[in-house]
């Protein structure tokens, strides 16, 4: 007697497939992270003015520098991103048609990020190379 053996599967080398719904999943999850970790040392260098005005005057001076510029705007495309998936993704759970057109409200809220992530982090940089 002869046994059938089913063809091999290909391995996933991955869990991400490449689907856009599983970057902005991954992506949704790493800038909320970003943003928790800038709260709280933003909450720890605010509550030195308690404690030591003279410490948080050097804590601020410490910022003044261009990369801290350059983290910063990094921040303003975190929470560009964040908030405006976020409104993605409560229109794909409430809105009826919402998982139909998920990819495409992926899309459009990429391009409304870069766009107004665009013209933040340009008027950073004339802030960072000007006197103010």
């Amino acid at each position: 007697m002869t046994t059938i053996e089913a063809p091999a599967q290909p391995k996933r080398k991955t869990l991400y497939r490449g689907d856009p719904g599983m970057w902005s999943w991954a992506l949704h999850r790493i800038t909320g992270v970003t943003l928790f970790f800038f709260l709280f040392v933003h909450v720890l260098d605010t509550a030195l003015v308690r404690v030591s005005p003279e410490a948080y005057n050097d804590t601020i001076e410490t910022y003044k520098n261009p990369l801290v510029a350059l983290m910063e705007m990094g921040l303003v495309v975190c929470v560009l991103f964040h908030a405006l998936n976020g409104v993605r993704v409560i229109l794909v759970d409430f809105w009826s048609e919402g998982p139909r057109h998920q990819k495409l409200m992926l899309w459009i809220i990429l391009g409304i990020t870069a766009v107004l992530a665009g013209g933040a982090i340009g008027r950073m940089f004339f802030y960072l190379f000007t006197e103010h």
